[in-house]
């Protein structure tokens, strides 16, 4: 690659980093696969065909599925304006070359289901879902959005054996999403405005990171009280089952558009600072586990990630975070050392 006075590596194009076009000199549209034909899915499908940033490959196991949302999809690009194609199938050659991967596909936690019975369905699933990504496009960027989130990214980076910067999930941009959300209404202000973000797992093992909150500059510490910012950080824990009460399902227009954002800054080159479930390699005193952390994605994926500087109290809910992280891991490396671990069933459709 061509370097600049510098000796960095260029730049694409301006037409490349818009993502008119998969590579220089290369007139072909980007393209960006979606497995599991689900709720977040089909909602982050169609959030995709919106911004018209690539072709679409909607793929599911359950017949008809993906290719009956993928139609309707492309029956409502004139009201969209879009003209990128969608495709539907449950062929993994239709996915061929795709640029980014999403991988959607999962089963959620039953009442009365142990752990390790929820890891060994969902590892059944995310490893052939893996190795078939890894057959069909060996150059992809995979996001992982299947829960157990920073497992399955673990899963599926083991799997692969690509590099870190290629394999991360989806879990802090949605919390931070939320934690904007819910400090932006108790403001009733824009959240335009609103600037947070948080560590860690996915849930209760959350770290908001208040101390680094703002509001148009303003720290928002110096907004709220103490009360109503505790409020805050418990009602942005229990967000994801706070929606679960209300539908009787997980939510997905939020995770929808959080996957979008993610896919949109790899297809853009966008260099985006986002909170996103990353390998650690040493960083916040931890090897072979994924973690919620601020990363910058671009083309390349994950481009960058951030340490932080943390206080005693922010050390200790991280570390109970990694805690749960490498416990869950840990499971996930024993299953996958015990062949078979299962079969991929007709569950891509799960709501997530």
């Amino acid at each position: 690659m061509d370097r600049d006075r510098a000796g960095r590596k260029a730049r694409p194009d301006p037409l490349v980093r818009a993502g008119l076009v998969a590579r220089e000199g290369d007139g072909m549209r980007k393209k960006v696969t979606i497995v599991g034909a689900g709720r977040v899915g089909e909602t982050a499908a169609h959030v995709l065909v919106d911004k018209a940033l690539a072709d679409l490959v909607l793929l599911d196991v359950v017949p008809n599925l993906a290719a009956g949302k993928a139609l309707d999809l492309m029956e409502l690009r004139p009201l969209d304006g879009s003209d990128v194609s969608v495709t539907g199938t449950t062929d993994y050659e239709e996915t061929r070359n795709s640029d980014v991967v999403v991988v959607t596909s999962g089963v959620p936690r039953k009442p009365g289901e142990s752990r390790e019975d929820l890891l060994r369905k969902n590892i059944a699933i995310v490893k052939p879902v893996t190795e078939a990504v890894m057959r069909t496009s060996p150059g992809a960027v995979l996001i992982m959005v299947a829960n157990p989130l920073d497992t399955m990214a673990w899963v599926a980076r083991q799997v692969t054996g690509w590099p870190r910067n290629r394999v991360f999930g989806m879990a802090g941009i949605l919390d931070t999403a939320r934690l904007r959300s819910f400090i932006a209404m108790e403001l009733d202000c824009s959240v335009k405005d609103v600037s947070a973000f948080v560590l860690g797992g996915h849930g209760d093992e959350m770290v908001p990171l208040l101390r680094y909150a703002s509001v148009g500059g303003i720290p928002v510490e110096r907004l709220l009280s103490r009360e109503r910012l505790d409020a805050v950080v418990k009602r942005t824990r229990g967000a994801g089952g706070e929606i679960v009460k209300l539908l009787g399902f997980s939510a997905y227009f939020s995770p929808a558009a959080a996957v979008a954002a993610m896919v949109q800054a790899v297809l853009l080159d966008e260099r985006r600072v986002l909170p996103c479930s990353a390998y650690l390699d040493g960083e916040y005193g931890v090897r072979d586990v994924y973690l919620g952390v601020p990363v910058m994605i671009g083309a390349g994926g994950m481009e960058r990630l951030f340490e932080m500087e943390l206080t005693g109290e922010e050390k200790a809910l991280l570390a109970n975070s990694i805690k749960l992280s490498s416990e869950s891991i840990a499971e996930a490396r024993t299953l996958l050392a015990a062949e078979p671990v299962g079969t991929v069933g007709a569950t891509f459709a799960t709501p997530q």
